[in-house]
């Protein structure tokens, strides 16, 4: 299915740069609530009540729009890009940020388009040539960079910041799986019933989990305010516009919102949780950008951009 176009002359071009940066300032926030409510309730918890939530919030709106039979048509799949897109990641993400920034984290999560563009070179046979094969070695040569830096936004005390990176990088890695199996084994399919079926699979692969780690103390209400916004806004809401924006511009186009996050997670981090961002930091995030933007083919040489709908 051909993407419609996205020129500057198109009247949907607006609406979408308006959903990239809405879904970037959202999932910049959800680094935010999840290292506050991870606090409290730990890693699985966390990671279970944000798809839960995000499963009731989605479920109704299913419902309204009559879509349920497409669920019931799909629902295998759907569940399975849940466990790869969510359960997985959300797991990752809520246990690395018991231990480094929430810059740092955001700045590792730029990475995703580089392993969504191997694997789509790998598995779907998307050209990946000249100035892209060059990004991703730039790319990758960045987060390195970061890496190895132990300085570089960790949080000592509260654990491995080497195992915690490498569980970002582990959450990346699945984003970018979790995009070609969509455009490959789910064309066509709304939005919002792959919303929701994602959020209904993960469910029931955190829900124990999150109940056999369950803490002992009571979460206070800022904790419950955090994951209710990670459900509702940063999972049932975004999903709905991640997927729509695969369906319209491919899973490189969709990725590329990593681009942006950081920028709003490192804003959150500094202003509310007073965070600090170190040069190192910043040139290791300027070093991943470009790698993407090449790898993707956002930015190339010798030859045009690669089209919306790559």
């Amino acid at each position: 299915m051909s993407a419609p176009s996205t020129s500057p002359s198109s009247p949907a071009a607006p609406a979408r740069v308006f959903d990239f940066v809405l879904l970037a300032a959202i999932w910049g926030a959800s680094f935010l609530f999840m290292r506050t409510s991870g606090k409290a309730f730990g890693a699985l918890p966390t990671a279970g009540l944000r798809v839960c939530i995000a499963s009731l919030f989605l479920l109704p709106l299913l419902a309204l729009r009559g879509q349920i039979p497409a669920l019931r048509q799909h629902w295998k799949l759907c569940f399975t890009v849940g466990v790869l897109n969510s359960a997985i990641p959300f797991a990752c993400l809520s246990w690395a940020l018991l231990s480094i920034s929430t810059g740092l984290s955001a700045l590792l999560n730029a990475t995703v388009p580089l392993f969504g563009a191997a694997i789509a070179w790998w598995w779907l046979g998307d050209k990946l040539q000249g100035s892209r094969v060059l990004g991703l070695v730039v790319g990758f040569l960045g987060v390195a960079m970061l890496a190895l830096n132990r300085d570089a936004g960790g949080a000592p005390g509260a654990g491995s910041s080497t195992l915690a990176v490498i569980a970002c990088l582990t959450a990346c890695l699945f984003y970018g799986i979790s995009a070609s199996f969509t455009r490959r084994f789910l064309p066509g399919v709304p939005s919002l019933v792959l919303a929701t079926g994602s959020q209904l699979g993960a469910s029931l692969v955190l829900l124990p989990l999150a109940i056999w780690t369950w803490p002992a103390e009571p979460a206070p209400l800022q904790a419950w305010g955090a994951v209710i916004a990670l459900g509702v806004v940063c999972t049932g809401l975004a999903y709905v516009i991640f997927f729509r924006l695969i369906e319209r511009t491919g899973p490189s186009r969709a990725l590329s919102v990593t681009y942006a996050i950081p920028v709003f997670a490192i804003l959150y981090g500094v202003v509310l949780l007073g965070e600090s961002v170190t040069l190192w930091m910043g040139l290791c995030g300027a070093v991943i950008m470009l790698g993407t933007s090449l790898s993707t083919g956002l930015l190339s040489w010798g030859k045009a951009p690669l089209p919306p709908g790559d």
